[in-house]
């Protein structure tokens, strides 16, 4: 593998949010000699807050949103956008592609930095013994979360633990087992015994964000030819771990939970952190872009004009009826709470309305809270009453569809700024109850598993409607585990692995996602390795089974 490793600049500043908490924070220490900085005391911080901001390419950009929703059963294609293979698979969803390679590239130049945390650490002087081992185990933490991605994308990859200095044109191709072997799991492990249950910077990595990461690395393990026989039981001993063990606590609703105001609230086990002065002022370019991508286009329609309360819509993400299927809206609020329904006017220069006049309305799927069938309410006579436009599920296309609104960002300094605030969450406590239960039920434990899944369904009921949304042993399999994730977990970027780890993927495409259902084959499970790796690589690369 060719990786030219040179001394990072580090990508963003996180600074004090709170005044009760510090941040993790990074400096610009561009043009330093890693060779005589790494050794010194505040070069291995400087090198392992730098190993923390290399993903920040990936989770929160258009890239890593793309690779976790695209491709999948509970999104397709909203009308913008120039990454569409990965939803299409086809004739563009091949070695060249963009995303495949800059994928690849982010999270190797991730382990590189890892492996020179790691190497050099050694060799630091006036470092206390036990601030080193925790420093390191951060540096492994990253390292197998680096690796994990890349082998949920790519299957057998190149494998090294060591630091890639200059010119490097040899590569191998290890196996997934092997890197969970040799990489993931040791990591992690050791990351576990040395990581402590808080840190004093928010945002670095601690034993429960181990602890959840392994758990998720051995459930997937668990499917594959290779998997070890206590990879269920395991995982759910780690995520008992981490519910029972840390005071996390499921927040009171949906919309509690992704307020701006409570970021830093007792769901979240771990996060990537943003700054809201970096990314408004542009010194950080990456920042959180959820709020640009799951938006319909609401700025083109009668009464309005593109704002920041509303978002900047670019349409990339459209749910797939089957998602909108999913909720049962008289019991479970959460796609009220995590879905837009009204758009006020804001555009004083239209017939009719006045400005916070209701423009436009789309009611939703189903059968609404109080039971009325939206759909059958709103007839076409029904829509001519009123004012404002009225969306029902006949009107949706790929520029009118329901929108996501986790991820608005009312609060960027203009309508056009695409960085957001928002700290993006890899790790959150309804995840650890959702994997708990797929591996209860993986041993057979569907009890215990209804009973996860509970918990999870509780939170989500409308108050008063909680008995109504428990379920019985007789409902758990892994269909209806999937489909709790999507509720829950929707535009969080688990999907696509989600259906991988699973070995669902093309069944649920075929049945879902009208776009990709024609095209997806087996081999699609897997990226294809990028054409740049093989081109660099001495004698080749050995590309995926399926790909040219």
């Amino acid at each position: 593998m060719k990786n030219n490793f040179k001394f990072l600049f580090i990508l963003a500043t996180f600074v004090t949010m709170l005044s009760c908490e510090d941040f993790l924070e990074e400096d610009n220490i561009a043009n330093v000699a890693s060779a005589t900085y790494y050794p010194t005391a505040a070069g291995l911080e400087d090198a392992v807050k730098a190993t923390y901001g290399i993903m920040k390419e990936y989770y929160g950009p258009e890239i890593g949103w793309t690779m976790g929703v695209f491709g999948t059963d509970t999104y397709q294609e909203g009308a913008d956008g120039s990454h569409k293979y990965v939803n299409r698979y086809d004739s563009g969803h091949n070695s060249a592609a963009r995303y495949f390679r800059d994928t690849w590239r982010i999270f190797y130049r991730g382990i590189n930095q890892a492996n020179a945390v790691v190497n050099r650490s050694e060799s630091v002087e006036g470092v206390s013994e036990a601030l080193k081992t925790t420093r390191v185990a951060e540096a492994r933490f990253l390292r197998a979360l680096y690796y994990f991605v890349l082998t949920r994308h790519y299957g057998d990859i190149h494998l090294s633990l060591e630091e890639t200095e200059g010119v490097e044109v040899e590569a191998n191709k290890t196996s997934a087992e092997e890197i969970y072997k040799q990489a993931i799991i040791p990591d992690l492990e050791f990351a576990i015994s040395n990581l402590p249950n808080t840190q004093s910077d928010y945002g670095r990595a601690t034993k429960a964000a181990a602890e959840f990461l392994l758990a998720k690395a051995l459930m997937t393990r668990s499917y594959k030819s290779f998997a070890e026989g206590t990879d269920a039981s395991r995982a759910e001993t780690l995520m008992s771990n981490v519910i029972n063990n840390y005071g996390f606590e499921l927040q009171e609703s949906v919309l509690d939970m992704w307020s701006l105001a409570s970021e830093a609230n007792s769901e979240f086990i771990w996060t990537i952190q943003n700054n809201k002065s970096q990314v408004d002022e542009g010194l950080d370019g990456f920042g959180h872009r959820g709020h640009l991508y799951f938006l319909m286009e609401y700025d083109k329609k009668p009464g309005m004009t593109r704002d920041t309360e509303n978002g900047r819509p670019w349409k990339r993400f459209r749910p797939t009826d089957y998602m909108l299927s999913l909720y049962d809206r008289t019991i479970d609020r959460r796609y009220d709470e995590t879905f837009k329904h009204v758009w006020y006017s804001n555009n004083p220069n239209v017939p009719n309305l006045k400005v916070g006049d209701t423009a436009l309305y789309i009611p939703g799927p189903g059968l609404d809270k109080n039971g009325i069938d939206q759909d059958t309410k709103w007839t076409d006579a029904a829509k001519a009453g009123v004012l404002h436009q009225v969306y029902t599920t006949g009107d949706y296309n790929n520029r009118t569809f329901p929108s996501l609104n986790k991820w608005i960002d009312n609060t960027r300094p203009n309508r056009q700024h695409t960085q957001g605030q928002r700290d993006y969450v890899l790790m959150r406590l309804a995840d650890a109850y959702l994997i708990r239960a797929e591996a209860r039920l993986k041993q057979g434990n569907k009890s215990d598993a209804a009973a996860d899944l509970n918990t999870v369904r509780t939170r989500a009921a409308w108050d008063g409607k909680e008995a109504e949304m428990q379920i019985t042993d007789a409902d758990v399999d892994i269909y209806f585990i999937l489909e709790e994730r999507a509720r829950e977990l929707l535009g969080e970027n688990h999907r696509w692995f989600d259906l991988t780890r699973t070995g669902k993927l093309i069944e649920l495409v075929k049945l879902h996602n009208p776009t990709s259902a024609g095209n997806i084959q087996d081999h699609n499970v897997l990226r294809p390795i990028p054409l740049d790796q093989i081109d660099r690589t001495s004698g080749g690369y050995p590309q995926n089974p399926g790909y040219n």
